[in-house]
């Protein structure tokens, strides 16, 4: 009787690497514009953008290496292909964030302790073409099919675009006022928006890496709703995971009075499965039931309040 094991290779989608190609192209291009633009100017924001924009080029590349890595096939050591290059990559790409984040505020508290002159009319113009130029990238990005790789790469677009928008504002009020602090401090509030972003996706690699159940998904839940398909007497061993971005997985073990019916209660289970949860790629065990009739055994506690009600 044994294992039942399927999987619907058409939900296995990776983007295309066309956009991220095209995004690191306009980055680097301007990184290398706005780094002069804030040496000559002496402003900490640019040059914070400019910072934020070379490690963009960095992230685009990764992703892009990382979109052409996930489209090859499995092999006899890799099973699943290479599915996870981009959960890697984004892994990745928040960690090179964080350093980011960190020499920015570093710099930063240095700088308002130490005011240095800036020349806000160069600012406003550089600015407002890396605001630009941001703009372009993200809407590149978000063009292409959204995956944890691609939401990596927007996320250091994203912060470019703040840190642009922070860099005009100092630039502004410089040049009216020639109140130096401005500067600074803006650049800590972005640091600090793109430091919340980051550890957002990094909690969500995380959690792919460890297998954990997708953020979407309540084991119990899911557990329930397959222990009261037609003829299932009981479900244990559950076990949902993420193989990449929105392509989850699913084992467990199904108690049955009646083996021979087998058949007819997998295909009604991949069809609630797919149509409920939009799980896919199923691994089922049947077993002779024993015993009272046990509709979802939790492998891990449950808090009873927590738990749906049986129907």
């Amino acid at each position: 009787m044994g294992n039942s094991h399927t999987h619907h290779h058409e939900h296995a989608h990776h983007g295309g690497g066309a956009q991220f190609r095209w995004a690191l192209l306009i980055t680097l291009a301007f990184a290398i514009i706005e780094s002069l633009g804030g040496y000559w100017s002496g402003s900490l924001a640019l040059l914070g953008d400019a910072g934020h924009m070379f490690s963009d080029a960095v992230a685009l590349g990764l992703a892009a290496l990382a979109a052409w890595i996930a489209k090859r096939p499995p092999s006899a050591r890799l099973s699943y292909g290479f599915v996870r290059a981009e959960v890697v990559t984004a892994l990745l790409n928040g960690l090179i964030m964080l350093l980011v984040v960190t020499g920015i505020a570093i710099e930063a508290v240095e700088r308002l302790s130490r005011p240095q002159p800036v020349a806000g009319g160069m600012v406003i113009a550089v600015a407002a073409a890396g605001l630009v130029a941001n703009v372009v990238v993200a809407f590149v990005l978000s063009r292409g099919e959204q995956s944890i790789n691609s939401r990596a790469a927007l996320l250091h677009v994203m912060g470019d675009l703040l840190g642009s928008i922070a860099a005009l504002i100092a630039g502004a009020v410089i040049y009216a006022t020639g109140w130096m602090p401005i500067d600074p401090i803006l650049s800590l509030l972005v640091a600090g928006l793109i430091l919340f972003s980051t550890l957002n996706l990094l909690r969500e690699a995380f959690y792919v890496l460890m297998e954990g159940v997708p953020p979407h998904l309540q084991l119990e839940n899911v557990g329930y709703e397959m222990a009261k398909v037609a003829g299932v007497r009981g479900v244990h061993d559950l076990h949902i995971w993420n193989l990449s971005t929105g392509r989850a997985a699913l084992s467990a073990h199904l108690e049955m009075d009646d083996l021979n019916s087998w058949q007819p209660i997998l295909a009604g289970m991949r069809a609630m499965l797919h149509e409920r949860f939009e799980i896919d790629h199923i691994t089922l065990q049947p077993e002779l039931a024993e015993g009272i009739r046990q509709p979802y055994t939790a492998d891990i506690p449950i808090h009873p309040k927590k738990a749906p009600a049986r129907r």
